[in-house]
């Protein structure tokens, strides 16, 4: 049978430091797109080096980035990841058995978080279940700037058997800055949505979020990498709610 062709498709800004590992995962795939957004580093060489086309996109937000780059795609069938994703040999197996048999038009990827140099095995980072690989005719990315998410229309979702590796962090400040960052562009989102919060959700969000991933979810058996990665998630929790609950000004703003 004939596979269809699939194409990867990334947004970046000054990935260079592991890009190389991510595109050496892709070397399957019909075509690499790279959609960078005014990296000063050698990420646009090393995309090129591999092959990639490579257009110039000013920053749009997570989500419109995201649409923008898979509208570019010389395919219908669309892989997305990021430069710090690398596609396993057996996710691999399980992209290409998709594509020949065509059971589904959008593809749910299990990601396996690697942080403070352990693979996570329980907690909110792993199983990471992302829709990444659909037929643009059928699915597309929310235009969210932040925690964005791919919309399906009434196609049925298929698990793909193998992992999406996912070094999820660069350094523990960085990736606090990087929640941190979240939780603003979140809470900015929500505001503009009329939402608020409250004192008990200040409180209760990041106490319940510790022991759903903590406890029920078994994120105690990652040990010290385990309970960083949760107590970062709470953290964030905390900023969204605790900036959504803040008065604003007379002004509204």
């Amino acid at each position: 049978m004939t596979r269809e062709p699939v194409s990867a498709v990334l947004v970046t800004l000054n990935e260079a430091s592991r890009l190389d590992a991510c595109l050496d995962s892709l070397e399957f795939v019909d075509e690499i797109l790279v959609v960078d957004s005014g990296s000063t580093d050698d990420t646009v060489a090393i995309a090129e080096r591999h092959g990639a086309r490579v257009i110039q996109q000013a920053w749009l937000g997570y989500g419109p980035q995201k649409h923008f780059a898979v509208e570019q795609a010389a395919h219908d069938w669309v892989l997305c990841v990021d430069a710090d994703e690398r596609v396993s040999p057996e996710l691999r197996a399980g992209i290409e058995e998709a594509l020949t048999h065509g059971r589904a038009k959008a593809c749910r990827l299990t990601r396996r978080n690697r942080f403070l140099g352990r693979w996570l095995r329980h907690g909110e980072g792993y199983p990471d279940h992302i829709v990444r690989m659909f037929h643009r005719a059928h699915a597309q990315w929310s235009d969210d700037a932040v925690h964005e998410t791919v919309l399906t229309d009434d196609t049925p979702l298929i698990t793909l058997h193998g992992e999406l590796l996912h070094e999820s962090e660069d350094g523990v400040c960085d990736y606090a800055l990087k929640q941190v960052r979240y939780a603003r562009l979140q809470a900015e989102r929500l505001r503009a949505a009329g939402k608020r919060s409250s004192a008990l959700k200040v409180v209760g969000s990041p106490f319940a979020r510790f022991i759903k991933f903590y406890i029920i979810r078994l994120g105690f058996l990652d040990g010290l990498p385990g309970f960083a990665h949760i107590a970062l998630g709470c953290l964030a929790s905390f900023l969204k709610h605790l900036e959504l609950a803040r008065p604003v000004g007379r002004s509204g703003k």
